[in-house]
């Protein structure tokens, strides 16, 4: 047996006083979309940037893959973010062994964020009534075209204006009312309660869409999950250079840091 090397026990030491780094895993899934819309790579990349150059929330760092995480990256993680075509855990090959993975990092409490096409899953992903563990891990998805138990839609609006629905929670901090033209999905899934959120789910924003029979739909929404840890969903942003738009960002970053159960500053 090798002797350990003092220099690093005495680094492993520090590191246990001073608290580890909070990791983001962010996880780029399959896309066949074309340049501009969805861009689920550079998307990761952006979003890594972001998070570790975050000058009110420190000790953050990304970690960007383009395949289905190694078991030393899932247990690195303090919350993963899924980019993709639809829920990557169920287009990578495998995955059955994708959400069984995702099954023990949610049990020990880490946090899971879809953005836009991610949190979409397809009619062959879930049962005949709807349930899928995405459900209860992140507290509602887009339920694809194609599904037999409940049908989102996707429509690109010129001018979709997303508002705040819960002024008091953390994620809804430091961003304000935005209009963009996007594609903020509609009608998506709560669960089988006529479709009511669980009572751990809060409707973070919300627009009014369609135009001609506007009805008031849930575009971001989050869970405090039993097992401590926290989802956090977003149906946005369709287009790659929506995420200039200062209050989106600011709500999509909101959404990961609290995922990763970070304290958010007040502003």
């Amino acid at each position: 047996m090798r002797t350990p090397n003092p220099l690093t026990i005495m680094f492993c030491l520090w590191t246990s006083l001073l608290g580890a780094e909070t990791n983001v895993l962010i996880v780029v899934g399959p896309s066949n979309h074309g340049p501009g819309s969805h861009e689920p790579e550079a998307g990761a990349r952006l979003i890594k940037h972001c998070v570790e150059n975050l000058n009110n929330v420190p000790g953050i760092t990304g970690t960007v893959t383009l395949k289905w995480p190694t078991p030393a990256q899932q247990a690195g993680a303090r919350t993963v973010v899924f980019l993709g075509d639809t829920f990557p855990a169920n287009r990578f090959p495998d995955s059955a062994r994708n959400l069984a993975d995702l099954h023990l990092m949610m049990r020990r409490g880490c946090g899971i964020v879809c953005l836009h096409y991610a949190t979409g899953l397809k009619r062959e992903d879930v049962s005949n009534n709807g349930e899928h563990p995405l459900l209860g891990w992140m507290g509602g998805y887009f339920a694809n075209p194609g599904c037999t138990h409940h049908v989102s839609y996707a429509t690109i609006f010129d001018k979709a204006t997303i508002r705040p629905a819960a002024a008091k929670h953390p994620i809804s901090r430091g961003w304000k009312t935005f209009t963009l033209r996007d594609e903020p999905y509609g009608n998506n899934y709560f669960g089988a309660d006529d479709n009511q959120p669980a009572p751990r789910v809060t409707i973070l924003a919300t627009s009014l869409q369609p135009p001609d029979k506007p009805k008031r739909e849930a575009v971001a929404w989050c869970v405090e999950r039993a097992d401590k840890g926290r989802g956090f969903a977003i149906v946005m942003p369709h287009f790659y250079k929506n995420w200039s738009n200062d209050d989106l960002r600011t709500l999509i970053l909101n959404g990961i840091v609290w995922s990763a159960g970070t304290k958010l500053p007040a502003a």
